[in-house]
């Protein structure tokens, strides 16, 4: 009986201190002063520097600011790789990611997602003068998307006979499609505008009608951070009703930035 009443004691008290230890993430971010949100850094408009100050902004950078205002700490941005998100995270490097996170049943099993604060389009481009019409026209043929991206999981999915070729940033993946090494790129609708943009001059894309995906973007946190989990979502609550959300969306994305879009979301839980 003994033996039986002390197992259950030390039991107990195992449960209390990993209940502690889960709930003392979001202390160890305040106790520190400093959150520490990963993000790409070559992902405009979400993350990009300043032509002028070369400081990193962006649509995921300033949820980034207001995630760090909430709870009166320092930001401190860690630019990571695509293929590098969630190892970072993991490993307990950064405490949250913004890197243009598109929800996946499989990532959903490694690491906790937020309420989506974005929904994002994924589209395929190519060379005007290669003939394309639609994202099955590439059959057969070679398509470029960042490695470890949703982009690079649509193509298989939607485009099943294609090689997909990956590459480490868009920038690398798109140059390839330029310089003929792919017939394709997958990315999202916004990167494959603001490269349209860049190239008219020497380059005429085509973006291939309809998306390959429509995916919700969440940020990223470690599934044991329930207090940091709660806090995130309940900032991202407050920035939807407050109207903060829609202006973040319309000074980076709508009708006065170069991609004039409409924000057809909301902020809400993602129905995986």
């Amino acid at each position: 009986m003994f033996n039986i009443k002390r197992a259950a004691s030390i039991a107990t008290v195992l449960l209390l201190i990993s209940a502690s230890a889960a709930a003392d993430q979001l202390a160890d971010i305040k106790q520190k002063g400093v959150l520490v949100c990963g993000t790409l850094g070559t992902a405009e408009p979400f993350s990009f520097p300043n032509p002028a100050t070369r400081e990193v902004q962006g649509y995921d950078v300033d949820f980034c600011k207001a995630l760090a205002k909430s709870l009166g700490v320092k930001l401190e941005l860690k630019l990571i790789s695509v293929a590098a998100r969630i190892p970072e995270l993991q490993q307990n490097r950064i405490d949250v990611l913004a890197a243009n996170l598109g929800w996946t049943a499989e990532r959903a099993q490694q690491i906790a997602y937020s309420d989506s604060y974005y929904v994002s389009l994924t589209k395929v481009a190519t060379k005007r003068s290669d003939g394309y019409k639609k994202p099955a026209d590439l059959a057969g043929k070679r398509v470029s998307a960042p490695k470890g991206s949703t982009s690079e999981m649509a193509v298989r999915s939607a485009i099943p006979t294609a090689t997909t070729v990956t590459f480490q940033d868009p920038p690398a993946a798109f140059l390839a499609m330029q310089q003929g090494k792919v017939d394709g790129f997958a990315v999202s609708e916004l990167m494959l505008l603001k490269f349209k943009q860049q190239t008219e001059a020497t380059t005429l894309i085509d973006i291939l009608e309809p998306a390959v995906l429509n995916e919700a973007w969440g940020i990223g946190m470690r599934k044991e951070e329930a207090g940091l989990i709660k806090q995130v979502n309940n900032v991202l609550e407050s920035m939807e009703k407050s109207g903060e959300a829609t202006q973040i969306f319309d000074k980076w994305l709508g009708a006065n930035s170069p991609y004039k879009l409409h924000r057809g979301f909301k902020i809400e839980p993602i129905k995986g």
